[in-house]
């Protein structure tokens, strides 16, 4: 999900969305002139940035759930703290042609991202996290590619990326669990971390060699969404993988809110007012959809009768 931006920001390929092109190579007469040295070393930086951003992005989850719960860890995962951290690199270097053509390509993948979120959580209800981890993301690519083969026009894109937070967050499971400060060892936070780092580095790596389709897939693969609930489910259980995911799908439309806003901004408004704005939307899009979601539990509870208390029958 948050690597699509870094694909486009570190390649700067012929951008395809929706029939359209944006080319973001050099012109005729700078094809022939011998490539800078430093080339390379941009190109090693903005994977590095890219590994220490989501190494960060699951550490200060992973915080999160510790200190508050495994529902709160799960929306910051959930909102763009990779992505929108590169999206400001982004619009320091890019016209807002090619930054707003950025925008709605990360937009684009967001609801493969919301499938994976809602099928992970329920084979979590069944089975073990490696088949739950293959299930979500079968369903991924599956959901992926069928998007990428209709080209949806820019505005059903940001109508989907809307929408597939909101269906996701109603569709999940729903299994009682108390908010509270949940137990990660040092240890644990470190093979966290360290896994994260790992599959975005070898989805950077083969999504280079693979054809242009398989390539955006692979580098919209949502990292933290796959490393956190393996984690959760194996220790804590379905009940704590499902409030992580739930807060995973409130994050994520604060995801969207995020480049849905800053697509709308970036030619109106001067670059550090439309990345501002982008991040206002989304953190009130975020806690929105959790009052939402906290109302709608706190209702469904009070509408159950009460259950009598129990009491021991009098013998005759």
């Amino acid at each position: 999900m948050e690597a699509a931006v870094t694909a486009a920001w570190r390649t700067r390929p012929f951008y395809a969305i929706s029939g359209r092109r944006f080319d973001a190579r050099p012109s005729q007469e700078h094809r022939g002139a011998p490539r800078a040295p430093t080339r390379s070393i941009d190109a090693r930086a903005r994977v590095l940035l890219k590994l220490a951003l989501v190494g960060g992005a699951v550490l200060a989850s992973s915080l999160a759930a510790r200190r508050f719960g495994h529902a709160v860890g799960g929306t910051l995962a959930g909102l763009p703290m990779i992505a929108g951290s590169i999206m400001g690199f982004v619009l320091l270097q890019e016209p807002p042609a090619q930054a707003s053509a950025i925008a709605l390509a990360t937009l684009a993948c967001l609801p493969a991202t919301s499938a994976h979120v809602l099928c992970f959580a329920w084979c979590a209800t069944r089975f073990r996290w490696g088949a739950a981890l293959l299930a979500a993301n079968a369903a991924y690519l599956a959901i992926g590619a069928a998007l990428l083969a209709l080209r949806l026009p820019p505005p059903a894109v940001c109508a989907a990326a809307l929408l597939s937070p909101l269906l996701g967050a109603l569709a999940m499971p729903r299994l009682p669990v108390t908010p509270a400060a949940v137990t990660i060892p040092r240890a644990e936070l470190v093979c966290r971390v360290v896994a994260a780092m790992a599959v975005a580095w070898l989805i950077l790596r083969t999504a280079g060699a693979a054809p242009a389709g398989v390539s955006g897939l692979l580098l919209a693969v949502p990292i933290a969404g796959n490393v956190l609930p393996s984690f959760t489910l194996s220790r804590h259980g379905a009940a704590a993988t499902v409030a992580l995911l739930a807060g995973f799908a409130r994050g994520l439309l604060g995801f969207a809110a995020f480049f849905v806003a800053l697509r709308a901004g970036i030619e109106r408004l001067p670059p550090a007012a439309a990345y501002g704005l982008g991040w206002l939307v989304a953190l009130l899009a975020a806690l929105a959809l959790r009052r939402a979601s906290a109302a709608a539990r706190a209702g469904a509870t009070s509408s159950r009768p009460a259950s009598r208390p129990w009491r021991p029958r009098r013998s005759p």
